[in-house]
């Protein structure tokens, strides 16, 4: 298969299995599930899964079976976006084409489904860390990813910086956090699992999520509602620290590109591992128009 078809199988494989956990969401009072489901399955590139999957078999390792620790990944990042869309945060009424949570649910309603998801993800990552030392490894990579050392700090100096002065290294701080740490997860928790030397894998994930990031930052100036499924603009309306703002949209691109070269060197330092997908990956992440 070429990259494209493979993307898509990681994707699909991944797609079917969320379906069959979201069928069994019953939870009380019925607004609860519903708003939960909402958002898991708005669709979206997968990309957090669809890393890991492509990861584990990068370095030798079947990515059936770990179905499990792939949806606690998605749970947590469905339930930043949800917040992340919030008035008190980021303030978008749109999210992968379709009205955010909180248009549809109400502010209140959404705060608890982005609440519930957040747990839900970490009562499914207990269940994992049983099976054995690996998966508690793995577990406890991405709850450090999630939270204060990682997204949940990103977000916080997103707001803090929000129409003040930063600087280059403000923005890095930002995009290593709310972005990149829960980019590197997957591939760092696929590293833990193959009993592999973790950080040249969380050094690539970090350098990925600071391209997919810079990638954002200049979709919201030059990008399409209808591509990206969310308003755009809205970077420079709520004066945030973005990539465009530190280094100009030509800078940015430049930047994009030494980023994009940083990753496939992190890859080839990988020895024994397959990297032709996440090669292709970092292009893809680079050239993405959504």
């Amino acid at each position: 298969m070429n990259f494209l078809q493979q993307y898509e199988a990681y994707r699909t494989h991944f797609e079917e299995y969320l379906q069959n956990q979201c069928a069994g969401m019953t939870f009380e009072p019925p607004v609860l599930a519903e708003s939960m489901r909402y958002s898991l399955l708005s669709g979206g590139k997968r990309v957090r899964p669809v890393l890991f999957f492509s990861a584990l078999e990068a370095f030798g390792l079947s990515y059936r079976g770990e179905e499990g620790l792939a949806f606690a990944l998605e749970c947590i990042h469905t339930y930043s976006l949800i917040h992340d869309d919030l008035p008190a945060m980021d303030n978008d009424d749109f999210r992968r084409g379709r009205p955010s949570n909180h248009k549809m649910f109400g502010e209140a309603n959404a705060i608890l489904a982005g609440d519930a998801l957040l747990s839900y993800a970490f009562d499914r990552l207990l269940q994992e860390c049983g099976r054995d030392g690996r998966h508690l490894r793995a577990a406890q990579a991405l709850s450090k990813a999630a939270g204060a050392e990682g997204m949940v700090s990103g977000q916080s100096f997103d707001l803090l910086y929000s129409n003040a002065t930063g600087d280059e290294q403000a923005l890095l701080t930002i995009y290593r956090n709310k972005t990149g740490r829960l980019i590197a997860a997957p591939v760092q928790m696929a590293a833990i699992l193959a009993g592999n030397e973790p950080d040249p894998a969380t050094k690539y994930g970090l350098a990925l999520g600071a391209l997919f990031q810079m990638t954002d930052d200049i979709l919201d100036e030059v990008g399409s509602k209808d591509a990206l499924g969310k308003t755009v603009g809205k970077d420079a309306q709520e004066g945030k620290l973005t990539a465009v703002k530190v280094y100009g949209l030509q800078g940015a691109r430049k930047q994009a590109d030494t980023l994009t070269r940083k990753c496939h060197e992190i890859l080839h330092t990988m020895k024994g591992a397959d990297v032709q997908f996440l090669d292709e990956m970092t292009d893809y992440v680079r050239g993405r128009d959504r």
